[in-house]
């Protein structure tokens, strides 16, 4: 399981999406996220699935490593959409004492999962296709407006992409500690959920002693190359928005038009 976690891993290449501007894909990103939330019948949802599905493909990344993205948190999306059957209204489908499953708890259901799955396969594409550099400053771009109250934007889009960054590392990590105690005898399969409970505080502690030593170290690196912030900084690759990006707004501007007609023509299944 831990190896078949992707959240933060990078996949070089030369698609479409690859040669988009990193701030481009951000911002609709984010619109993609508001816009999963505002799609309440098939035919919006049917138009949201479907930037998901051509943004997966112009990526040029195999079908495979987005899976693996969902295998984390399948049990997340299965637990969410079981505890949305039970609320919904319409016809009574079936029924256990209190326990009801309308029609409505039904589609609320579906809808659920479509989102959540949208949601991660979307973000994904955004992760695989756009290295750590280019995030920070995509981030540092866009947040430039709050430097008038004072915020630390340099440092604080620093921060998000290092963490981001640090996850596969930290997976491999726990990969290769959960290895070492298996080697040595040590049984994290079998038992309750309290013995399993205690069998990982021999991988928890070995994990934090080894992400403060990377932390100190890289404090270490940043301190002797006389990181000092943003200010005064200059960039090694200037971020320059193409006709590619343009299309890739006009395309995603006409599928949000459309989603928004379709929930304001169109009545709601909720």
């Amino acid at each position: 399981m831990i190896r078949d976690i992707t959240l933060g891993q990078y996949f070089p290449g030369k698609s479409l999406v690859h040669r988009m501007d990193a701030r481009v894909k951000i911002v609709l990103t984010f619109v993609f996220i508001i816009f999963i939330f505002i799609a309440n019948n098939l035919p919006a949802m049917l138009l949201m699935v479907g930037m998901v599905l051509c943004a997966m493909l112009l990526s040029g990344i195999s079908v495979r490593q987005y899976l693996k993205s969902l295998k984390a948190v399948i049990i997340v999306v299965a637990l969410t959409s079981v505890l949305n059957l039970f609320y919904g209204s319409g016809d009574i489908l079936v029924q256990w004492g209190f326990l009801t499953i309308r029609t409505g708890g039904v589609i609320n259901c579906i809808f659920i999962a479509v989102r959540i799955i949208s949601l991660i396969l979307f973000s994904s594409v955004l992760t695989f296709t756009t290295s750590p550099t280019d995030l920070t400053d995509a981030l540092e771009r866009i947040m430039k407006p709050l430097k008038v109250f004072h915020v630390k934007v340099h440092e604080i889009a620093m921060m998000m992409t290092i963490a981001l960054r640090f996850v596969p590392t930290l997976l491999e990590e726990t990969d290769k500690i959960m290895s070492a105690q298996k080697a040595r005898g040590a049984d994290m399969e079998s038992g309750g959920a309290i013995q399993r409970a205690k069998a990982l505080i021999p991988i928890l502690i070995p994990l934090f002693v080894s992400s403060f030593r990377r932390a100190y170290e890289l404090a270490m690196a940043m301190e002797c190359r006389c990181y000092r912030g943003g200010e005064g900084r200059t960039k090694m690759k200037s971020l320059h928005m193409t006709a590619l990006d343009g299309w890739a707004v006009a395309v995603s501007s006409a599928a949000c038009v459309g989603v928004a007609l379709c929930v304001a023509l169109l009545p709601s299944l909720f």
